[in-house]
């Protein structure tokens, strides 16, 4: 009945319902799940898995890509499953897990997980759960819309459970490209040279004595949540587009530009899509995630090919994208994200990095992920990959939020992921500042002028003047730097 899909026959006695999978699994397992933003996610072992731990919570250490979709992140969370969440979550009810210290959540660049399992500085995966297209007649894996950390769980683990999405078309084998480095000291460099090169294989090699269980599966990606683009996310791309112009007449870049990397969420997205407004073409994209607006620069011209680790679409792009997907096959290669976040070649290739801030202060430090300095939102991802490394980090918000109750430029963060030394170009609705070859001195100003919101610029002026005062490299009033997320806290507005 699945030959087509399980292509090794004496695979085929290893098909069983999820319930039965999830009795493979032990409290206290090391379990490495496939999914990265919603794409290439376990569909039915999550939810077997919250039945599992019903009297028994398992108390898993569960390792991913990047975030799940279909709520299994906060199903697991509930129920027990979940003790320890590493490297990046999205999830309401995970999140709130996590804050109390109910769930324990170790915070990653997106490159590192594979290197830290490699060297064994994370503990081996004793079952990794992966979403796959086929099983070859080799054994090898065909992942689906994403590849995330899946080749490193399966070369980690000691068993494998083989989710087989029968939602995702057959179409998609030979859209991957699974390349692993080697362990130190014996690793040579990644022969990758230009975003498009293949360098790897189509499928995740193992030894298929190590898959104990294929789970049948019918179930398409969870669809993504990012808004249309609105006034503000238009301006925001406007100010990127006419500074990449700039670029250009400078002679810093072709018309081509760099290769482009951009973070999930819906503001990265918009901006992105008023790319296909702009005048460049043949643009290149070597990042950690497709979104919608790939797919339009894709179809419209503006963008020759894409490299990344997984695809995350809207509902009527998903659709589209499977329809047509002999369309995109030479123009999309999805990696393992090891190698789409290496920093090694994010810096060799020069990537311009597109990502967003929660609030950025007035030195150019930016704050990722710690809401009022304290609070998990979803993780670093890979923008501290990209920024470190990239020829250009560009971090871009709206200058309010909640209302105009919180203020995105804030005279300090108070939660640093990415120091004023990543920290390239920063960007709002209001306008741009460029910090490259300017002094914390020189930067506060424009930072001020350009991108914060009028109804808070007199109170950062003012700050900073006072700040001057009392000297320094980087001016502070020490006892006033966090009173804005104090006053917050408290009121629930930043303004007096």
């Amino acid at each position: 009945m699945y030959a087509h899909r399980i292509r090794r026959p004496e695979l085929l006695v290893r098909v069983m319902s999820a319930d039965a999978a999830a009795r493979l699994f032990a409290p206290a397992m090391t379990v490495g799940m496939s999914g990265f933003t919603r794409a290439g996610d376990a569909k039915a072992l999550p939810r077997a898995l919250v039945e599992r731990s019903r009297g028994e919570p398992l108390g898993l250490t569960l390792i991913t890509g990047a975030s799940l979709g279909n709520d299994s992140d906060g199903l697991m969370a509930n129920a027990g499953v979940i003790a320890r969440r590493l490297p990046f979550q999205a999830d309401a009810t995970l999140r709130r897990k996590i804050n109390t210290g109910e769930v324990l959540f170790i915070d990653q660049h997106l490159s590192e997980t594979a290197e830290q399992l490699r060297s064994g500085a994370l503990p081996a995966i004793d079952i990794a759960v992966i979403e796959a297209v086929a099983i070859r007649g080799d054994g090898g894996i065909v992942p689906t819309m994403a590849v995330g950390n899946s080749a490193s769980f399966v070369q980690s683990a000691k068993q494998v459970i083989v989710e087989l999405n029968l939602a995702a078309p057959l179409a998609l084998e030979g859209l991957h490209d699974i390349y692993l480095p080697r362990a130190r000291p014996d690793r040579a460099p990644i022969p990758l040279a230009a975003p498009g090169d293949r360098i790897g294989t189509t499928a995740i090699q193992v030894d298929p004595a190590r898959i104990a269980a294929i789970v049948i599966t019918d179930s398409p990606d969870s669809p993504s949540n990012v808004q249309p683009p609105d006034g503000e996310t238009d301006a925001i791309a406007r100010h990127v587009i006419a500074f990449l112009e700039g670029e250009v007449a400078a002679g810093r870049m072709t018309p081509r530009l760099l290769p482009l990397q951009a973070g999930i969420g819906t503001i990265a997205n918009a901006v992105l899509h008023g790319l296909a407004q702009s005048s460049f073409r043949g643009l290149t994209m070597y990042s950690e995630v497709l979104q919608d607006s790939a797919i339009a620069l894709l179809d419209g011209g503006q963008l020759a090919l894409a490299s990344a680790s997984s695809i995350t679409l809207s509902a009527p792009v998903h659709e589209q994208f499977l329809a047509h997907i002999e369309r995109y096959r030479d123009r999309i290669v999805l990696r393992p994200q090891e190698i789409s976040n290496h920093p090694e070649i994010v810096r060799r290739l020069g990537i311009i990095g597109l990502n967003t801030a929660l609030e950025f202060d007035i030195y150019g430090n930016v704050n990722s992920t710690h809401v009022g300095g304290t609070h998990m939102m979803n993780g670093i991802g890979g923008s501290g990959d990209f920024a470190r490394n990239g020829e250009l980090a560009i971090f871009v918000s709206k200058s309010e939020a909640k209302n105009g109750a919180i203020s995105s430029v804030v005279p300090m963060v108070a939660h640093v992921d990415h120091t004023e030394h990543d920290v390239d170009v920063l960007v709002t609705e209001w306008g741009l500042a460029d910090l490259r070859g300017l002094a914390p001195r020189e930067r506060a100003p424009l930072i001020i002028e350009r991108c914060a919101h009028p109804a808070y610029r007199a109170a950062l002026r003012d700050y900073h003047e006072r700040a001057l005062l009392r000297g320094g490299q980087t001016p502070h009033l020490l006892d006033e730097a966090l009173a804005w997320h104090e006053r917050h806290r408290l009121t629930g507005a930043m303004q007096p």
